[in-house]
């Protein structure tokens, strides 16, 4: 195993950091997880990734290239998780572009970003003072920072996430989260976390949807079919 089959984690506690983790060790890289608090190691560790504290709010563009070096990508699964508008702004949009700009610095070319499903039309229809809006327009703008760069992206856009185990297969929807040729009821517009760590593991792993987004719920297509 060498140093460019390092993936590095920022967001590393979350649901489906925990469950990307594994999956990634089992196809043959290393993991770093970025977490914030020394507590999270074991959690860590228990997923089969390596706990690095650091806490990416006030990390600086130097701090996570350090980290980044050397690196095969960068994924970006962390989220303030609501409720504070300024702090949704620091963590989904301030620090996923230092994290961007720090990947550039680090020469790593590879960066997955999981962001939802309607994030990009979502700034358009929402009001400002909808307690939705601050999370909306931050992923919006983290994105649309994403396809400006020069990085070999992909953009995740799950539906409403659950906790269901992974089917392994996926429905690819477009920007509106509906599917061609047919009207999707609110039950189907569901996506497993379990599945999106499947496919961060499926587009790292092959080299699946570089310089794309791909919104996605569970479906009925195989993941490796619906993304190339």
């Amino acid at each position: 195993m060498t140093d460019t089959d390092r993936i590095v984690i920022l967001g590393g506690h979350g649901k489906i950091a925990l469950l990307a983790a594994p999956r990634l060790t089992a196809a043959g890289f290393t993991v770093d997880s970025v977490i914030r608090k020394e507590d999270q190691r074991d959690d860590v560790r228990e997923a089969g990734a390596n706990p690095v504290v650091l806490d990416i709010e006030t990390a600086t563009e130097e701090d996570l290239a350090k980290q980044f070096t050397g690196a095969k990508a960068v994924v970006f699964s962390a989220g303030a998780g609501g409720g504070d508008p300024q702090r949704t702004h620091a963590v989904d949009y301030e620090a996923a572009v230092r994290a961007m700009k720090a990947a550039q610095q680090a020469g790593v070319q590879r960066f997955v970003i999981v962001s939802y499903v309607t994030a990009g039309i979502d700034v358009d229809r929402l009001e400002e003072d909808n307690s939705f809006f601050p999370y909306a327009k931050a992923k919006h703008d983290a994105d649309a920072h994403l396809r400006e760069t020069e990085l070999d992206y992909t953009i995740l856009g799950p539906g409403r996430l659950t906790l269901d185990p992974a089917s392994e297969q996926i429905q690819v929807v477009d920007s509106h989260g509906e599917a061609e040729g047919r009207t999707l009821t609110d039950e189907e517009k569901v996506t497993s976390r379990d599945n999106v760590a499947a496919v961060i593991t499926h587009v790292l792993r092959d080299g699946a949807g570089v310089r794309e987004t791909v919104n996605f719920f569970d479906g009925s297509t195989p993941i490796a079919e619906a993304i190339r």
